[in-house]
C-alpha cells in the first residue's frame, strides 16, 4: 500500500503534494507492472480519463505527457 495516492479531484499526491502520479508513485508503478507495460498504460490510461473529468482547465497534450508520457 502506498501513501502515494491521488488526491481529488485537484490530482495531487497525498504523500508528497506533487502532481499525480508523483516521482514516487511512478516508481512504485515501475515495479509493480515490471514486464508489464502494456497493462500499465492501460492502467494509466483509465487515470487520464478520470483526471480529465476534473482537470478540465488543463491542456489535453498535458495531461497525457503527466498520465503516460513516462510509462515506457
Amino acid at each position: 500500500m502506498t501513501t502515494h495516492g491521488p488526491v481529488l479531484p485537484v490530482w495531487t499526491c497525498g504523500g508528497c503534494a506533487a502532481p499525480w502520479p508523483c516521482r514516487t508513485r511512478r516508481t512504485e508503478l515501475h515495479a509493480e507492472f515490471e514486464g508489464a507495460p502494456v497493462s500499465l498504460a492501460l492502467y494509466m490510461g483509465s487515470y487520464l480519463v478520470w483526471a480529465a473529468e476534473d482537470l478540465t482547465r488543463v491542456p489535453a497534450g498535458l495531461l497525457h505527457r503527466r498520465f503516460l508520457g513516462w510509462v515506457r
